[in-house]
């Protein structure tokens, strides 16, 4: 297919086959709808038809009529839907991209893949996702506490299932190649995880407790809670006073919500 990548699309298409299968290889076995964002070229289409009906979302309409004509029979027998939007306007929090349970597989725009992600998070019909994103962003989603990618994407994401970082992607893979270096990971999210208004309750305290990551835990909550109720909870769950917000986990992030 003859087509220029648009910068303000953030477009680089993936074409190495052997990157390509390992993306497929980590898709769990599932019966809920395969939702892909960013369809590109459609190599990973291609090979996601493979294994499952899907639903496409694309927003550039050059690329939306290109891949219609190519797959005109896959779109007629319904095996393929193909969408062309911008899924950032879409504005359900809920059943975001799809009304019933469904599992993303996506290539993601560097510029939007962190927002992308955590409405991912928040969208309790969506079951788990594997996404490519820029090396940095998945690290940062993927970190541990104690690491100093820790972060408040790290929090949020360990909320809701077990996430693993599963591989890198050198520019060489990409077409055109990317300045950067990418990467993928899963997250298969637990069957009892936070609603959205409680994860809308964790991400306030993430934002306050995170606002400067290297100053104390404590000297951060300060700009929104009164000192004697930090006192107290730092007490009952045995943190230290001098403790940073990237030595705190997930856990115990949830215990001083609960506190606060």
């Amino acid at each position: 297919m003859n087509y220029k990548a648009k910068k303000k699309f953030g477009q680089n298409f993936l074409k190495d086959q052997g990157y390509l299968n390992q993306i497929i290889e980590a898709i769990p076995l599932t019966q809920s709808q395969l939702i892909e964002i960013g369809i590109g070229l459609g190599d990973l289409t291609d090979r996601l038809l493979k294994v499952h009906n899907l639903i496409a979302y694309e927003v550039d309409r050059d690329l939306c009529s290109l891949l219609s004509d190519r797959h005109q029979k896959t779109i007629e027998d319904q095996q393929l839907k193909l969408i062309c939007c911008d899924v950032m306007e879409l504005k359900s929090q809920i059943a975001w991209l799809h009304p019933t349970s469904y599992f993303l597989v996506s290539n993601l725009p560097y510029y939007i893949a962190t927002h992308i992600v955590l409405r991912l998070l928040r969208d309790c019909v969506c079951e788990g996702f594997v996404v490519m994103t820029q090396k940095e962003v998945a690290q940062k989603f993927c970190a541990n506490v104690m690491e100093k990618e820790f972060c408040a994407l790290s929090v949020i994401a360990q909320s809701v299932g077990n996430i693993e970082l599963l591989f890198e992607v050198p520019p060489f893979a990409f077409e055109p190649a990317p300045k950067v270096t990418s990467a993928v990971f899963k997250v298969t999210k637990a069957k009892h995880h936070p609603t959205l208004e409680e994860l809308e309750r964790l991400e306030n305290l993430l934002k306050i407790s995170f606002s400067s990551p290297r100053k104390k835990l404590a000297k951060n909550l300060l700009q929104v809670y009164p000192k004697q109720n930090i006192y107290k909870a730092f007490l009952a769950l045995n943190l230290e006073e001098n403790i940073r917000p990237h030595e705190v986990s997930t856990s115990l992030y949830h215990q001083l919500l609960n506190f606060l």
